[in-house]
């Protein structure tokens, strides 16, 4: 049920799209990408930044160099465009140890922002040549505070790689559905706007910048509580950033766990009441099979006056089955907008390891530690 009314909520998002011939852009935008160790990204990411239809005088980019132990430092200063700004954590905080080195990047970035509107972006990222464009349209627009805005998954043929790429996509459709309905608040710090107004009358990562992860949805739902009507989501194919997907399995588990890492601290509880059932349903898949092993028995279920009677496995596989055929059919609509349905055909065949990845992840996210940029994190 709840799948479905995301269903109803992500097809009841209005498509945006910019009046480039009649717009007269007028906001000024800071861009912000914080990086660490990102040589083999980071020449991209500022490649297509630099190469937006966006008027360059109304924009300046700020990467904040957190530790790098590469070329990344090197590579942006090889850079000479005047809106192109460097800055080095390493001499902001001096060997101050952090737990939310990304956190600390950011605020470092927007306290020397000359922008009205704060926009960020991750290091392995690409972002399309109307992307500025399209989000000061928007926020001209509709006067909002904050904007999440879309992510994809640019991947190859590789399994983990297309787990991603749906998982990732049905965490956008959903994104979109709950921002849209209201029903709680989530964004992805890939791609998100606010303005420098409403950071700082939130204080902002003030109260969270003990917490490694969170430098997206908290400070969302810090903004929330103050601006409740004037958080959106942006549904516009032409502002849709596509992120680079993790390599490797064990990469894949810890940046689910450092995602999961952050739901206790949700001040929006709805959310953390969604995470909660999606969590317990999982489980139930796992652990429905497991107790088959050990004790074989039916299970009489009344279904108003019929009674039916049926074995644990045959209880799991229908549960299985309607899991994926409603997600599915979910996803589908969102698959459209993204131009991925070609890797629907594989969704159904990934469900196992979506139900395990759920439980480890969730589990390991609230009581466990992780490693993030060659940093361990509790």
């Amino acid at each position: 049920m709840l799948i479905l009314y995301y269903r109803r909520g992500w097809k009841s998002i209005p498509d945006f799209k910019p009046q480039t011939s009649s717009l007269r852009p007028a906001t000024r935008i800071s861009v912000i990408i914080p990086a660490r160790n990102e040589e083999k990204h980071i020449q991209h990411c500022l490649d297509s930044i630099i190469n937006q239809s966006y008027p360059k005088q109304l924009f300046e980019v700020w990467v904040v160099d957190d530790h790098s132990t590469d070329k990344t430092a090197e590579i942006i200063n090889q850079y000479k465009s005047s809106n192109i700004k460097l800055v080095s954590l390493k001499d902001i905080i001096n060997g101050e140890k952090l737990n939310a080195y990304k956190k600390k990047a950011i605020e470092t970035a927007i306290s020397q922002s000359t922008g009205e509107l704060i926009v960020t972006t991750d290091a392995d990222c690409i972002v399309p040549p109307d992307w500025l464009l399209t989000i000061a349209a928007f926020y001209e627009k509709e006067k909002v505070q904050f904007i999440a805005a879309p992510v994809s998954v640019n991947c190859n043929n590789r399994f983990i790689e297309i787990f991603q790429a749906l998982d990732f996509m049905t965490l956008q459709g959903i994104t979109g559905a709950s921002v849209y309905r209201n029903i709680h608040s989530m964004c992805n710090g890939a791609n998100l706007a606010f303005t420098k107004k409403a950071f700082e009358e939130v204080g902002g990562f003030a109260g969270i910048d003990h917490i490694a992860s969170g430098d997206d949805m908290l400070l969302m739902h810090k903004i929330y509580r103050r601006y409740p009507t004037k958080v959106k989501f942006l549904k516009a194919t032409e502002a849709i950033v596509q992120t680079s997907p993790v390599k490797t399995i064990r990469e894949f588990f810890y940046q689910r766990i450092r995602w999961a890492s952050k739901a206790t601290s949700y001040d929006d509880k709805r959310i953390f009441r969604v995470l909660l059932i999606v969590y317990l349903f999982n489980l139930s898949l796992l652990m429905l099979p497991v107790v088959a092993l050990f004790k074989n028995f039916s299970l009489g279920i009344a279904i108003y006056t019929v009674n039916i009677s049926m074995t644990v496995i045959e209880l799991w596989l229908i549960m299985l089955i309607v899991k994926t055929a409603i997600e599915l059919r979910f996803l589908y609509t969102v698959a459209v907008f993204f131009r991925k349905r070609s890797l629907l055909w594989l969704f159904p065949l990934l469900q196992p390891f979506h139900v395990l990845y759920t439980i480890v992840a969730g589990g390991f996210g609230a009581f466990g530690s992780y490693t993030w940029k060659e940093r361990r994190v509790k």
